[in-house]
């Protein structure tokens, strides 16, 4: 399964859009107020990464349960450094309301933990390559 992003900017105009596979989706993400670039950071996408990937595995993984998920609330915190430093840590708490007993529930909340991709991504680590580099001229 391919997974693909993009950004676009250029004066006041920002344009974020996502895809797997056939489906796009364009992601209302304005452009930044007091200058060139996206209004978020890429520590806030990756924080949004994490918790987007946690719910919906939450869902994914409790269908195969036969649990009946009512809500979920993920809340994620990373630490990072100074500029062009990685970062310290990221940590990640959630909530899930579900038609079952709690240790049900827990039980559901703490496979998902293991079988979340991107935390699985994260925690493994992987390379990173940079592939093309455009420089173009204008002006």
């Amino acid at each position: 399964m391919l997974i693909e992003a993009s950004v676009e900017n250029w004066d006041q105009h920002h344009a974020a859009v996502v895809a797997t596979g056939a489906v796009t989706h364009r992601i209302d993400i304005p452009h930044k107020a007091n200058g060139p670039g996206s209004s978020i950071n890429g520590g806030e996408a990756l924080c949004l990464a994490l918790a987007t990937c946690y719910c919906n595995d939450i869902y994914r993984e409790a269908k195969q349960r036969g649990i009946e998920v009512l809500r979920v609330n993920v809340d994620v915190q990373a630490e990072f450094g100074g500029v062009g430093e990685p970062a310290k840590s990221m940590s990640y708490r959630a909530r899930v309301a579900a038609k079952a007993d709690e240790q049900t529930i827990r039980a559901l909340m703490l496979h998902t933990d293991r079988v979340a991709e991107i935390q699985a991504t994260l925690r493994k680590g992987m390379p990173v390559h940079f592939e093309a580099v455009e420089a173009i001229t204008e002006g």
